[in-house]
Parts: structure tokens; sequence; C-alpha cells
């Protein structure tokens, strides 16, 4: 519970950070094309940052489930590969790492469905 809840708002932190870095500091560097990539990552990761900490009040509430402990597992994986995929795409534009980035969108689709599977097996 805890660490979900911990994780959920690092990753907050850096999804903030991050795209104020991306408007600023990185204004000049990306194109149109990479700004927009930029704001896809920090997006899904801000989103997935809420998702995580939803997850650790869940976690509270209905107590720390198998589904719900893989459900943060898999979102924290996600970030990492959505959205850092995303990020070092951006920067970089080696095109390859867009391949990686829908590794990171079945592990946010599998955190979902535990999160769903963990709330109906909680209402029997």
């Amino acid at each position: 519970m805890k660490k979900a809840i911990i994780a959920g708002a690092a990753h907050g932190f850096l999804a903030v950070a991050l795209g104020a870095f991306g408007a600023h500091a990185l204004e000049d560097v990306l194109d149109e094309y990479s700004t927009g990539i930029w704001e896809t990552a920090i997006q899904y990761q801000m989103f997935h940052a809420s998702g995580l900490i939803l997850i650790g009040i869940l976690m509270s509430v209905l107590g720390a489930s198998k589904q719900l402990t893989w459900a943060s597992r898999f979102m924290h994986a996600g970030i990492y590969f959505f959205s850092g995929s995303l990020i070092v795409l951006a920067l970089s534009g080696i095109g390859v790492l867009g391949a990686i980035t829908p590794i990171g969108g079945v592990l946010f689709l599998a955190a979902w469905t535990l999160v769903i599977i963990a709330a109906v097996k909680s209402a029997k």
C-alpha cells in the first residue's frame, strides 16, 4: 500500500519536473513532432502516477490482494516502458524505440484489468 502511494507520488513529481523541463529547457531543442511525443509521455506518466496512488488507496480500503499488488507493479513498469521510451525517442529521434512503447501500453492495460478484477472480487 505505502509503496504504491510513494511510487505514484514520485512519478507525479517527475512528471511535473519533466513537463516543466520540456516546456522550458527543451523549447528550442525539440521540434513540433518531438514536443508532441514528449507531452504524450508526460501525460501518461501523470495519469498512471495517479493510478498508482489510487491502487495504494484501494489496498488500504479493500486489503492488499495479489491483483492490486501486480497492478501496482505493472503500472510502475508501464510508466518506464511507455513514458520512458517516448522520452528517449523525443530526445534522440531513434525511431526503433517506438517499438518498445506498446509494451508499456500492454502493461497499463493489464494493470487496469487487475484493478477491475480486484474490485469485482471484493464486492462478493
